[in-house]
């Protein structure tokens, strides 16, 4: 048995986020309609370098979005009010967004193609089985490789690494290097700060 076998079975679960229950409006209703017709017309089809075009849309529906994020457009937003990105941050080509609740993109963070940020789920306690969602949060400097799941209330801590593949429901933990469903501990990755303009 492998020494980070070991410590993921030692250390507890955790999610930042408690899940709560969902209030649909009439309004948010709307908005995702009248989203649905632009990412369809205006935002899918732009050309791959048209990041500035995109995230002029995406703010136009009320995304925090930095100048310097990369919305690729093949990355689908649910509800672009709830997204932010910060600075140099990028949803890359086929990322589902399912941003019911808030999804944060650090900055410098890179979730790649296939991914799924997921932050609903249902009650399956409950006989009505009611749309819970929790916020995610991908934190500066953060991988998300390729067609990793994360689920609702997840924060994927500064600098971390998730593999390829890999389904995310509980923390992870600053620059460790995690795979595999669930995920396990797989190294960790030498901390750095980028040098900050004056």
């Amino acid at each position: 048995m492998v020494v980070w076998e070991l410590y993921d079975r030692a250390r507890p679960m955790t999610r930042t986020f408690t899940l709560t229950q969902a209030r649909m409006t009439f309004g948010s209703r709307l908005g995702r309609f009248a989203w649905g017709v632009v990412w369809t017309l205006l935002y899918r089809p732009s050309p791959r370098w048209m990041h500035g075009w995109r995230r002029f849309l995406l703010r136009c529906f009320g995304a925090r979005v930095a100048a310097t994020a990369v919305p690729y457009a093949g990355a689908r937003v649910w509800a672009p009010w709830n997204l932010t990105m910060a600075a140099g941050s990028c949803l890359s080509d086929h990322v589902d967004c399912y941003c019911v609740a808030e999804v944060t993109i650090g900055a410098h963070a890179t979730v790649s193609q296939y991914s799924y940020l997921c932050s609903a789920s249902h009650d399956y306690r409950d006989p009505s089985m009611p749309l819970v969602i929790a916020p995610i949060v991908v934190e500066a400097d953060a991988w998300v490789a390729a067609d990793v799941f994360v689920g609702p209330g997840v924060v994927v801590g500064e600098g971390a690494v998730v593999g390829a593949r890999s389904t995310v429901m509980h923390d992870v933990e600053p620059w460790t290097v995690v795979a595999g469903s669930p995920p396990l501990v797989r190294g960790h990755r030498p901390p750095f700060r980028r040098a900050t303009s004056s």
